[in-house]
């Protein structure tokens, strides 16, 4: 189940980067567009196996951030491998949105099972987090014939026009695109380490609910009347926003609204599903909880591109030729989803939840340890470390954060920023206790260099 080798440690041989990867860089900026928000490390990678990724210039790290919670069964697993090359020998394409092959419904009738929707269920195919996302407004605004969207501050949901719409977890991400496509207001996520109501949490540690009031008293009276809104679109964990869990009352009051007003509650699983909190999905922590709409990416399909809109199938009822998609739903992207599900469910999940919680307590030893780190947060293996400049004003130190990760980097470790000040781990769900101890290591030498 588990690829293994013999490498324990990162091997750093040159300078970083290496000549060889230094030419890619230098091709990469002259042929390649200069949009893509690259950190400020340059990791240039030539092969990757389980939790290692090898440069060109013969230089092994170890793998925190798996392609931005991609790889969740690790880099080349074999039987990701071979589910890949045996359909690859058989069918790659034939365009699933005019004929027909086993593999769409074997992939929806396995959703079906596990999504965290009640009742029957049908499902989209897609090529991308963002076009999942896509199918979800256009199936929700068809569904409820109504235009708006409620979405978080902090949330990312893609770059396409319409997921930009939604998105706000940068400025650099809205720059230069004039006003938002579709009618979207935006509302405070509930960060109860960086309250937004400035509340923190209540006596008895529960949420301050400033969110819930937000939506229900405020803009329901005043910009967006609830019998206008199509759906609110939520990240149960907040991804490029800094890895922020929501709180189940939360969750549970949004769900609520939904039911009350005939809103479509669109849960974002792009980032957090598929293992990567310790459960198959991250909603599956609010027990109670259901989606009406679901959309998945990143590791269902083990690095191959494939997002997924599932919905109930008395939602997906629009007409024929209203969505559909020339690649999505390509078998050989299937065949890896299929067989990534299934190691999923063979123990890489319960994997992500135990070593997640080791991670986790080492981080938080780390806390102890460090004035910088204000906040350790996450569920399994999707954890965050927000920096601060000290932990009575929890002020954020982007700066620190950004020395910090470059400083893993030059150690062999693989790890990427995300919100302001936050840095996450989103290895590889095959990670051991060993690597986790290798990569604990690791960080506490950065922090103690970068400050």
């Amino acid at each position: 189940m588990t690829p293994s080798t013999e490498l324990q440690r990162p091997i750093i041989k040159t300078e970083l980067p290496g000549p060889n990867a230094r030419a890619i860089v230098e091709a990469d900026a002259k042929y390649v567009t200069p949009s893509y928000p690259r950190p400020d490390y340059k990791l240039v990678a030539e092969k990757a196996y389980g939790v290692w990724v090898e440069d060109p210039d013969g230089n092994v790290f170890l793998d925190c951030n798996a392609g931005v919670a991609v790889c969740s069964t690790g880099h080349c697993h074999p039987d990701i491998v071979k589910a890949i090359s045996d359909q690859a020998a058989q069918l790659i394409h034939l365009c699933g949105t005019d004929y027909y092959y086993k593999h769409m419904p074997e992939l929806g009738r396995k959703l079906d099972e596990i999504v965290p929707i009640d009742g029957p269920t049908k499902s989209h195919f897609a090529n991308s987090g963002a076009e999942a996302i896509e199918t979800a407004l256009k199936l929700a605004m068809y569904h409820t014939k109504r235009q708006k969207f409620i979405s978080f501050f902090g949330s990312f949901h893609g770059r396409t026009l319409g997921a930009l719409s939604l998105t706000s977890s940068k400025k650099a991400q809205r720059l230069g695109f004039a006003r938002q496509a579709l009618d979207v207001v935006h509302v405070p996520y509930p960060n109860c380490y960086q309250c937004p109501f400035n509340l923190g949490k209540c006596d008895d540690g529960s949420c301050c609910m400033g969110t819930v009031s937000w939506i229900e008293d405020r803009i329901f009276n005043t910009t967006t009347p609830p019998e206008e809104v199509a759906g609110i679109v939520l990240e149960v964990v907040q991804g490029e926003g800094g890895y922020v869990p929501a709180p189940t009352e939360v969750v549970k009051a949004i769900r609520q609204i939904c039911d009350k007003h005939g809103i479509m509650l669109i849960v974002d699983e792009v980032q957090s599903g598929m293992g990567r909190t310790g459960k198959m999905f991250a909603l599956d922590h609010h027990e109670g909880v259901k989606a009406d709409i679901v959309c998945m990416a990143k590791g269902i399909g083990s690095g191959m591109p494939i997002g997924v809109c599932t919905a109930k199938a008395d939602i997906m009822d629009w007409h024929k030729g209203a969505h559909a998609s020339t690649f999505g739903g390509n078998p050989v992207a299937i065949a890896s989803a299929l067989k990534t599900i299934e190691l999923l469910e063979g123990g890489l999940v319960a994997n992500s939840a135990e070593v997640g919680d080791y991670l986790k307590a080492g981080l938080e030893k780390l806390k102890e340890k460090y004035e910088c780190i204000g906040d350790v947060r996450g569920m399994g293996l999707m954890l965050g470390v927000e920096f601060v400049t000290d932990k009575a004003s929890r002020r954020p130190d982007a700066a620190l954060r950004d020395r910090i990760e470059m400083a893993c980097f030059e150690r062999g470790l693989i790890i990427l920023g995300c919100g302001t000040s936050t840095i996450r781990w989103s290895p590889p769900l095959i990670l051991t206790k060993e690597n986790a101890d290798v990569a604990l290591e690791i960080f506490d030498e950065a922090i103690a260099a970068s400050m």
